[in-house]
């Protein structure tokens, strides 16, 4: 009777222990399948919109020396980066062709002076017989008079004529006598060399193809470095001229420049379907460091909002033409709530009304049954909280 008592105790006990490690089991395993939620508090702070543009440093002061002669490069003495003061040779252009137009010019002006001065003798000698014959009276007859008159009116004709001609030799010997003068080409102005396309022996009517040409040398003056940036049609209306701009630049790691906009071009330019606008942004500082042509991302700062409730971009959501969030201060289901948005940058959405500081708003929604996880953002200030776990409101 003790031995059967026995095994029945022993089945009971098997049937509790059982009993117990199912209901502990299925306890734990109901906790961790309980969807999880990311919070982060509603607080108060600054936010700051901005339009991310990009584009190169430019000189906004610079002149291109392309001279309008043709002929070899000779004597070429700047190079990339030299100073150079106004009056400065450059180069040289070797074109004999020059030469001799400018002898053709002057043997040209000289005849014309010559022909002019025999302009003048035959008319004063025309002028002399005519006024002769008027003084003679009857002793000359009236046919030989009006043939004198013609000669002279003629002679006046022709000095008229010479005068002109005169006029135009010497415009043109002018002409070549300049033209003739480029083929020493000088810096126009002090600045810093910053191209030379050109070198000892091209031909300079080779650098032109088609419609475009290749200018020979490119001065600027350094001190007026600009970046100029292209700013998309959807964003320029947000852009205007005195805005506050934070540059960095690929090729000086670690340097990040101040500036404002300076201009915004009227007229867009289409690449590829895209229109863009060119704007100029002012350097608040030139880093020796910077050299034209250089790439450069900038931040067109375009609004600032201080003391504002902020929450991440994550947490907004829509609801046909309403905007909500998911409220969750207390209990283990977060509550539904429509805000009304004001500006919003790539990270932040200011809250205009519908909540309060402190409100913990969900920005993630993990869901341990299912692969994928509810969010599309995150915020280094959030925190999971677990319904009905120890973390706390």
């Amino acid at each position: 009777m003790k031995l059967k008592l026995k095994k029945w105790q022993i089945i009971l006990g098997v049937i509790v222990i059982g009993g117990g490690g199912y209901y502990w089991y299925t306890k734990a395993n109901s906790t961790s399948t309980q969807v999880q939620y990311v919070t982060t508090a509603a607080e108060k702070g600054t936010l700051t919109t901005s339009v991310a543009t990009s584009g190169n440093i430019v000189v906004d002061q610079s002149v291109n020396i392309d001279p309008t002669i043709t002929g070899t490069v000779a004597n070429l003495s700047v190079a990339v980066g030299d100073k150079v003061k106004k009056g400065q040779a450059l180069f040289t252009i070797v074109n004999d062709q020059l030469g001799v137009s400018a002898a053709q010019a002057q043997t040209s002006a000289s005849q014309s002076e010559n022909s002019l001065t025999s302009a003048m003798i035959s008319w004063n000698q025309a002028k002399a017989t005519y006024a002769a014959d008027k003084k003679s009276g009857s002793t000359v007859s009236a046919k030989q008079r009006a043939v004198d008159k013609q000669k002279a009116d003629a002679a006046e004709a022709a000095i008229t004529a010479a005068e002109q001609a005169t006029t135009a030799s010497d415009l043109g010997l002018q002409y070549q006598l300049q033209t003739a003068g480029k083929r020493s080409v000088v810096a126009p102005s002090d600045g810093t060399v910053n191209a030379v396309n050109i070198k000892n022996g091209d031909d300079l009517s080779k650098l032109s193809s088609g419609s475009s040409r290749t200018v020979p040398i490119i001065i600027g003056d350094l001190t007026t470095m600009k970046a100029q940036v292209q700013v998309n049609e959807v964003d320029v209306s947000n852009v205007q001229v005195g805005q506050k701009v934070m540059m960095t630049f690929s090729a000086v790691d670690g340097l990040t420049v101040s500036g404002k906009v300076d201009a915004i071009d009227s007229l867009g330019t289409v690449t590829q379907g895209v229109v863009t606008y060119n704007a100029k942004i002012s350097l608040d500082a030139l880093d020796p460091r910077l050299k034209p042509g250089m790439s450069v991302s900038a931040s067109i700062i375009t609004g600032v909002k201080q003391d504002v409730i902020i929450v991440p971009g994550s947490a907004i959501k829509k609801q046909g033409n309403v905007d909500y969030v998911l409220v969750l201060n207390s209990g283990t289901t977060p509550v539904q709530t429509a805000v009304t948005v004001g500006a919003a940058n790539n990270t932040e959405t200011e809250v205009v009304s519908g909540l309060t500081v402190g409100d913990k708003v969900v920005t993630k929604t993990v869901n341990p049954t299912s692969t994928s996880t509810t969010s599309t953002g995150s915020s280094s200030a959030s925190r999971v909280r677990i319904p009905g776990g120890g973390f706390g409101g």
